[in-house]
């Protein structure tokens, strides 16, 4: 990775201007208290995009999440402009991104912090301590698998045909994300496939185990059946560190994992694609919150999602680890001192607006930092 840093953001709609406002704040300190400076340029996508250039992603935009090293998204949509044709939708664009730049694998953690253990709908004794990843195979399998489409019968009614396809590629690919993530973790990594009644389960599970067996041996590498992984996630989800999944089973685990910690106020995620030969990955790093039309303008979102995609960023796309532990330390630090945004209200603690959220964010930098 060179010396130069380059960020596309792209806010969007609802919440997302407010809460990468807070992003930038951080970066803002990161150049001035760590000498690492990031060229930062913006864009418009989703209903903004459309308001301003009538087309949910410029060409120009997307010229430059193409040329940058990651891309950093607010949320996209609002009921404005839902009576949109499908083409012109906001959503529209995000998907365009992650078309053109490649992006083949979603990595969602579900962390609970200490301070919001009594946030989550399971008990404390079950998610105190929970730290779990999931990686979502995201280009393939039944969303995008050939024949599709639904045709009439010549009886009356109609047939709805959708196919799950995996090739060798495509498995082993996002499997390796998981063994190299899990190399940065606790070491295990869970693979989620339904190989007892599905072909491309039988084939899920043998590459899987095969690139274990050649490259990652030093990783603990287990198997599940997606439905018995749906239950222990609520039943005993500590057992797990990273967890890797097709498509279709990964986008249900990764809602039902965000509902253990109690707010997708605080969930990042990222979407990678493949390492080109200097390990340069494109990145797209985005807030699981969405864009929340309710509460945008008010200035009381969480921005915390969007600061902890922002440290997914600097571990991924920059290697900059100590900076990425050093942010996800000031959002623990600020949590255990007491202050909420209102998704995450407690009785007996301090709630506070998006900006003062950011500014606090800052002050504990500051003080980790020494």
């Amino acid at each position: 990775m060179s010396d130069k840093k380059t960020l596309l953001i792209v806010a969007g709609d609802g919440i997302g201007p407010e809460v990468m406002s807070e992003v930038l704040r951080v970066i803002e300190w990161l150049d001035k208290r760590r000498g690492i400076p990031f060229e930062v340029t913006q864009g418009l996508v989703g209903g903004a995009a459309l308001d301003a250039e009538d087309t949910p992603l410029s060409d120009a935009t997307m010229a430059k999440a193409l040329a940058a090293d990651a891309v950093l998204l607010g949320a996209v949509g609002g009921p404005k402009w839902d009576g949109l044709p499908f083409e012109k939708k906001p959503e529209r664009g995000l998907l365009r991104l992650r078309k053109e730049m490649a992006l083949f694998a979603n990595l969602r953690p579900a962390p609970v912090f200490d301070a919001l253990v009594d946030a989550s709908p399971l008990k404390p004794e079950i998610v105190r301590g929970l730290d779990i990843v999931i990686v979502r195979e995201l280009t393939g399998g039944v969303y995008f698998g050939e024949p599709r489409g639904i045709t009439p019968l010549p009886e009356g009614g109609f047939r709805g045909v959708n196919t799950q396809v995996y090739t060798t590629p495509e498995i082993v690919r996002i499997a390796r994300i998981a063994f190299e993530l899990a190399g940065r973790r606790q070491g295990r990594v869970c693979s989620v496939e339904k190989a007892n009644v599905m072909e491309s389960g039988v084939l899920w599970r043998r590459e899987v185990q095969a690139l274990h067996d050649a490259e990652f041996p030093a990783i603990a590498l287990s198997h599940m059946y997606a439905d018995n992984c749906a239950m222990q996630l609520l039943r005993d989800p500590r057992q797990f560190d990273v967890i890797v999944t097709d498509n279709l089973f990964g986008d249900m685990l990764s809602d039902e994992a965000a509902m253990l910690t109690g707010s997708l106020g605080m969930l990042p995620s990222a979407s990678l694609g493949e390492a080109d030969a200097q390990g340069r990955r494109r990145a797209l790093y985005e807030p699981v919150h969405g864009s929340a039309p309710d509460i945008a303008g008010r200035g009381i979102a969480n921005p915390l999602a969007s600061l902890l995609s922002f440290a997914m960023c600097l571990r991924w796309s920059f290697g900059l680890d100590a900076e990425a532990d050093l942010l996800e330390a000031a959002v623990k630090g600020v949590l255990d001192g007491g202050l909420r945004t209102a998704d995450i209200m407690q009785p007996g603690k301090a709630r506070v607006s998006t900006r003062v959220m950011g500014e606090s964010i800052v002050r504990e930098l500051d003080k980790l930092a020494g």
